[in-house]
């Protein structure tokens, strides 16, 4: 570990990370969540973790390639000693996970969804698997004896496979049958009862007669994980300043797509495992026991099946959203010119900016429309409506990002879709992904005036996520900001990244520069400063610094990180007044909101960024301030509701561990409480409705009336 650096306040962001997905699972452990929500927290968990040992333990197994490996920026940590601080934490998650998986089971079964091992099977249902593994099974089974003449095979990523240890004339063999991607994920009995089993565990009975003349001494299902950091941007900007300097440095030393970690649902026996971390070139502390399934997005899956009325008992209440439904005859144009709107997701309905953008596709006052896409859903509205403006001959440009992850093909069949329909395209930038959410409508009004309304979002264009992500959407027919958000697209077309705003803020240019101006001056208030940011994850070092400085100089900062936090709070003599909180409830917490001052003062931001490096620096983002009184009234009520959560909420403790908050307060779940506004909104509109429609029913009652009279 680096002695320069010093890590008193700091922690490192693997191990924030792996405390985050810990307290993930500890959702499944609460009494107040549905029990099928329960069952799917732990998938996350699982799914979560696949993740992290693909990118951030490849990467780190990559750095420790180098001669001369750079510590952690924050604490001082070389890879390794990373990765050996991960591995060390994770027993004790695996084997939470599996207590909660057990008891979760254990619990849908009084709701009749039963998962079974082969042998709790009775006999007709063991022929019904018998008949569906011959028939659509074992044809496309390929077991595989391992030996001289059969070298080691290529495990694949995340596949399961069936490892079997032999003996023959008195010599020890050991084979593989791979589980084919094509087969379901599970298998439903017939009946009324949600009864089912996985197909990797129909291939483990099945598996000792697919090897004639070979007595098979041990098996087990297993799983590999492998290095999976295809990404130039790995967020490691984080940890190097010169990354991807160094990672030309590793790939002509990395081994093909090298495994990182081992898991078997069985305790493998000593020939076993050995032989498996040999082959797999990994340390012992890199196999895990998994006394549950290795892989759980069947959960999911199996929901489709189960009935509606089922699912009201094991799930969360359904909610509706909001829909802020202006009447047809009222133009959202000329409404969002005279007042701001703020949309909160996933309380109200992103319907409401989808109707904008219906009306800007046919309005013939407007003349060009332009967004930066990042993430859309299948079958987009969004994408739809900007089909219908080309089409109506507006002028409409899609600066759209083909390098977010996982999300790359989708984008790049939309972008063909747009295309099509005459939109202009714009592809982002070579260094830096375009992650902002700017959309710009430009119209003119009676005198002839270039008009605009802008929406600037902290979530995606996303029909889907905005019903489970927690975002802000603000539409503004502020000029000044409409102007600044003109020069922003201007300036992307050109490949201009140091733009100057009146307004807004950019990174990588400005946004970074700001912020901590901003800050200094609430340190120079000292104990009258204040600041609050919420956010999905903090790593940025220098606003690390900044913070702990701010701290020091008697300034109050709050924090709502629901993911990676390495700001350690209370830390006596650099954070003692700074408290961090996550709350991980029914919705992904996504909105990013950066409030400097308190009172008339307050400076109040939102935006797409949150504080790491590779959003400050690596990635093209946008900030805007909000300017209206009663839209910086709404969102200090949600910050005030988000820090008085006892119920969701944790506060982090000094050591970087998340604890439930203690206080004598009633219980509140802010998210809860979102929820209920959102529905009394919903009845009070629906009651308007009701009255207005008992008003015309009146109207032509009396009508009737005076003509008999």
């Amino acid at each position: 570990m680096s002695e320069k650096i010093k890590p008193e306040y700091m922690q490192n962001r693997e191990v924030s990370w792996l405390r985050f997905n810990d307290r993930v699972l500890a959702e499944a452990d609460q009494e107040d969540v549905e029990v099928y929500e329960r069952y799917k927290f732990v998938s996350i968990f699982t799914s979560n973790l696949d993740e992290f040992f693909m990118i951030r333990i490849g990467s780190l197994h990559d750095l420790s390639l180098l001669k001369k490996p750079h510590p952690d920026s924050k604490t001082g940590m070389l890879p390794q000693e990373q990765i050996n601080e991960v591995l060390n934490m994770l027993p004790k998650m695996y084997s939470r996970k599996d207590e909660l998986y057990k008891k979760i089971t254990r619990e849908l079964s009084t709701y009749n969804i039963n998962e079974y091992n082969f042998l709790q099977l009775n006999s007709k249902q063991k022929k019904y698997v018998h008949d569906y593994y011959l028939e659509n099974i074992k044809p496309i089974l390929s077991p595989q004896i391992i030996d001289k003449q059969h070298p080691f095979p290529f495990l694949e990523n995340l596949a399961l496979n069936i490892f079997i240890e032999f003996e023959r004339e008195e010599k020890t063999y050991f084979g593989v049958v791979p589980i084919p991607d094509t087969i379901k994920k599970f298998l439903l009995f017939p009946g009324e009862s949600i009864d089912f089993i996985l197909p990797e565990k129909i291939i483990y009975h099945y598996v000792d007669n697919l090897f004639e003349g070979y007595s098979v001494k041990s098996k087990a299902i297993i799983c590999v994980t492998r290095n999976f950091d295809l990404d130039a941007d790995a967020e490691f900007e984080d940890e190097l300043e010169d990354y991807k300097d160094k990672m030309k440095m590793v790939l002509k030393k990395r081994k093909r797509q090298a495994a990182v970690r081992l898991e078997s649902n069985q305790k493998l026996t000593k020939n076993m495992k050995n032989f498996l971390l040999e082959n797999l070139e990994l340390s012992n502390e890199s196999y895990f026991f998994v006394d549950s399934p290795l892989k759980m997005k069947y959960v999911h899956e199996l929901l489709d099946i189960i009935p509606s009325a089922k699912k009201e008992k094991i799930l969360y209440p359904k909610f509706y959203p909001y829909y802020l439904n202006f009447p047809k005859s009222n133009s959202l144009i000329d409404k969002f010119e005279k007042k701001d709107l703020l949309l909160s997701y996933p309380y109200d309905d992103m319907q409401t900016f989808i109707d904008l953008l219906k009306e800007a596709a046919y309005d013939s006052r407007v003349l060009s429309i332009k967004i930066t896409i990042y993430r859309l859903a299948k079958n987009s509205q969004i994408a739809k409506y900007l089909s219908r403006a080309a089409e109506n001959g507006k002028d409409v440009t899609v600066f759209m990002e083909l390098k977010a992850r996982f999300d790359e093909e989708n984008n790049i069949n939309y972008a063909n879709i747009l295309y099509q329909a005459g939109c202009k395209i714009i592809y982002g930038f070579e260094r830096f992904k375009v992650h902002s959410k700017v959309l710009q409508i430009t119209y003119k009004n009676k005198r002839d005036e270039y008009m605009y309304i802008t929406q600037i979002g902290t979530g995606n264009y996303n029909e889907s996520t905005s019903e489970i992500y927690a975002d802000f959407s603000l539409i503004t027919g502020n000029r000044e900001i409409g102007l600044d958000t003109l020069d922003f697209f201007n300036h992307m077309s050109v490949g201009n990244l140091n733009g100057k705003y009146e307004h807004l803020v950019q990174s990588p240019s400005s946004l970074k520069d700001k912020f901590l101006k901003l800050i200094d001056e609430e340190i120079k208030k000292g104990d009258d400063g204040f600041l609050f940011f919420k956010m999905n994850s903090f790593t940025d070092k220098d606003f690390i610094q900044k913070i702990s400085e701010a701290s020091q100089n008697g300034v109050k900062v709050y924090l709502i990180i629901r993911g990676i936090c390495c700001i350690l709070p209370n830390v006596k003599g650099y954070t003692d007044n700074v408290e961090v909180r996550s709350i991980v409830g029914r919705f992904l917490e996504h909105a990013r909101v950066f409030q400097f001052g308190k009172g008339n003062d307050a400076k109040l931001y939102i935006g797409s960024a949150d504080l790491m490096t590779r959003n400050t620096e690596q990635r093209v983002e946008i900030a805007c301030p909000v300017l209206d009184e009663d839209i910086q009234k709404v969102i200090q009520n949600y910050i005030s509701k988000q820090l008085h959560d006892n119920v969701k909420g944790r506060i982090m403790n000094s050591n970087g561990e998340f604890e439930f908050v203690v206080d004598n307060n009633d219980k509140f779940s802010s998210q809860d409480y979102f929820i209920q506004q959102a529905v009394e909104k919903r009845n009070i509109q629906l009651d308007k409705s009701n009255l207005n429609e008992n008003k015309k029913i009146f109207s032509m009652d009396k009508l009737r009336s005076f003509f008999k009279k």
